[in-house]
Formats: C-alpha cells, structure tokens, sequence
C-alpha cells in the first residue's frame, strides 16, 4: 500500500430474511455501527463507498449512494461500485485508492442488499446478470448449474466423492453456529447435506448460499490509529463466460488476485492463519483453497476432513505455517449471503477473528460470478 490505510471501525445487521426492514434501513444500521464503533464522528467521514448489485430488479431502487450521502448530516459526497457479488471487494479497493490518493482521509463503505421482497426467480434471473447473457443465459443456465458443472468436471478430475463433498458445508454450518450475526445457526451433517433436495446435479440444496438480506459497514482512515490495517488491496479478472476458459476446476482471477496481494503485503502464504473465502457453493470452497495456495489441486477436500474431525492444523503440512482458520464465522454457506454486504463481511470477520486470537494477518476472498472478478485483502493485526 501507498498509504498506511486503517480499519478504525465496523458493523453490520444480521444476515436473514428481514422483512421488516429495507434497503435504506439495512444502510442505515450498519453505517451507525461502524461510526459508533470508530474513533471518530459522523462529520469526520470524508466520502462513502456503497456496494451493491441488485437494488434496481429487488427493491426498485437505483442511485443508492445518494441515500447513503442522505444518512449523515453533512451529506458526503457518495459513489456505488457494483462488480456482482464481489462488489464489496471492489468497493473496498476504491476506497482504499480514494485514500491513496489523498482525496478523502476517513472512507465510509457500505455494502448492502435486500434480496427476499421478490419470488426466487426473479432473484435467480436478476443474478444471472453476473454471467453471459449471450453465451450462457440462452442455455437456459443459472449460477447453480453453472458451478454444478464445475462440480461435476471437478469430481471426474480429482475423483471428490458426494459424500465428501457434503463435509463443506457441515463445517461451515457448525462455524456458524457461534456467530450472533450469522442466517444459519444450526449444525447440519454431511447426510443432511447428500440428502437435502437436488438442485442442479450433483449439488444440493444445502451446498447453495441462500438468497439473503443484510447490510455491512466499515471506516478505513490515514488519519487515525487502529490495530488493524489494509496491508493489500488487489483485484482481478477473467473471462466474464466459462466457455471461454480453458479449464473449470480453477479461477485464474483468484491466482492473480492473491498472488498479488501477498506481494503487496509482503507476506508469504505460510504468515496468513486467518481467511474468509467466497464460498457460495461447496464446491467453490474447495476450489478457491487450491486457488490461494493453501492445498494442491484435488487436494482441498483434506481441510474439511481434518477439520470436520476437529483437527485445527487443518492440511497444512509441518514448515507450513501454524493452524489455519477457514471461514470461522461460517461463510456465506453459513452466514447467508446479501450479495453486496458480503465482501465487507469478511472483512469484518477477517479483523473479529485477528484480534480474538491475536495472530498477525488474515485473508478476504470475494468473488463475482463464476469468479470473473474476484477481490482479495490481506489484514495486518498488530496490537500496542
């Protein structure tokens, strides 16, 4: 980073479906939060960020920086970002390059999406927005068919088993169990997941995140202290469509992303002990820890048995680095997934999780689409 850019403060809504709240509700809730909980006031915030990617089709709604302006007193000049359900990354790295650039030194960002005010298929087909419209709506695809096939590819590649499989999202539901904030707060085992109803083959039910409403918050200053800093802010691209990928089983914007970020922060993989990864089918999961570089290709179903079996030290390997804590707060599987807050909830999780156990730095993974965008963020917790 160009700057020495801190997380000062942070807050967000449950994730649910909330039906007695809106769009500006949700905005509202968190942004009170996150001010709250920063050393600073209302009037010290310079400008806002707002993530978000559905409010046109879900809640009629454009223009939602101007209602995030609204929110403050002094009306802050506002800007949204939308990058599918990687806006929140996105957002973030615009914040970050706002107070790189010396244009703002205390950045609201607002991630936020209310998603159950319309049938489940409006909401399938407002997603969809984030695939090809030419080469992959027409064949009449949704985003669980799309990583379905993934999936299956996968399986013939590596031989991953369906029982297997069904370990992703067991973890991630007993990790959710501990977080107030979290849609899901029940333990699920792996024949709940294998028997939970078809989606799209081989996936099922409970390998999905689930369509959700939430908002999240957080404040990142140069001007204040905070034990937490951005020490890397990247992001990457690929090919908006699958067909135009040479291979399924891994995203290339993921590799890119993190390489990158590692660079930035100058940090090896083996310091990261903390991440929150974009797992918005098991499947991803899997994918995006081969993608980071924390297991071969094929090999990241070693995690979720080590620990679905209560081993903290997870796959890594002596030399490698300490235990490695994995979507703790549950994930998206776990945590639901309002997909414009979702990437500031990592974030959020990611700085939780550093200052409860005080180790150094942790990872956020956020992707949009099939990963054709994608945000990573690597945290520095140095405590006085």
């Amino acid at each position: 980073m160009n700057s020495d850019i801190r997380l000062i403060g942070y807050g967000q809504t449950r994730f649910g479906e909330l039906w007695d709240m809106g769009i500006r509700d949700l905005m509202e809730e968190a942004a009170d939060a996150a001010i709250s909980s920063a050393p600073i006031t209302a009037l010290d915030i310079d400008m806002i960020i707002v993530s978000n990617m559905l409010a046109e089709i879900t809640n009629g709604q454009a223009h939602l920086s101007a209602i995030a302006s609204s929110l403050l007193p002094h009306h802050p000049p506002a800007l949204r970002v939308e990058s599918a359900c990687g806006s929140g990354a996105f957002a973030l790295h615009t914040a970050c390059a706002m107070l790189e650039s010396g244009r703002a030194r205390n950045v609201l960002v607002i991630g936020a999406e209310k998603m159950t005010d319309v049938s489940n298929d409006i909401v399938s087909s407002a997603l969809m927005g984030a695939a090809d419209a030419e080469q992959e709506r027409p064949a009449g695809l949704t985003f669980p068919g799309i990583f379905g096939m993934i999936a299956q590819r996968y399986m013939h590649e590596y031989g991953l088993s369906r029982a297997a499989l069904s370990l992703v999202s067991a973890v991630h539901h007993r990790n959710a169990c501990g977080n107030s904030f979290a849609q899901f707060r029940t333990e699920v085992t792996p024949d709940d997941v294998s028997g939970s109803a078809p989606v799209a083959d081989p996936l099922r039910l409970l390998d999905c995140s689930p369509i959700s409403d939430g908002a999240a918050a957080c404040v990142l200053s140069t001007d204040k202290e905070s034990p937490v800093r951005i020490a890397a802010s990247q992001i990457a691209s690929d090919s908006l469509s699958i067909v135009d990928r040479p291979v399924l089983t891994s995203f290339s914007a993921t590799k890119d992303a993190a390489e990158r970020s590692l660079a930035e922060a100058e940090v090896k993989l083996k310091d990261i002990r903390i991440v929150e990864t974009h797992d918005c089918f098991s499947i991803a999961a899997l994918i995006n820890l081969e993608d980071l570089g924390f297991a071969d290709p094929g090999g990241g179903i070693r995690f979720y048995r080590n620990a679905y079996e209560g081993q903290t030290a997870a796959h890594r390997s002596p030399g490698e680095g300490g235990a490695l804590g994995v979507n703790m707060s549950g994930g998206l599987k776990g945590c639901g997934h309002p997909v414009g807050a979702t990437g500031i909830k990592q974030i959020i999780d990611v700085a939780k999780r550093l200052r409860e156990t005080g180790e150094r730095y942790g990872l956020a993974h956020n992707f949009g689409g099939a990963c054709a965008t994608c945000g990573v963020h690597v945290l520095e917790h140095s405590p006085s």
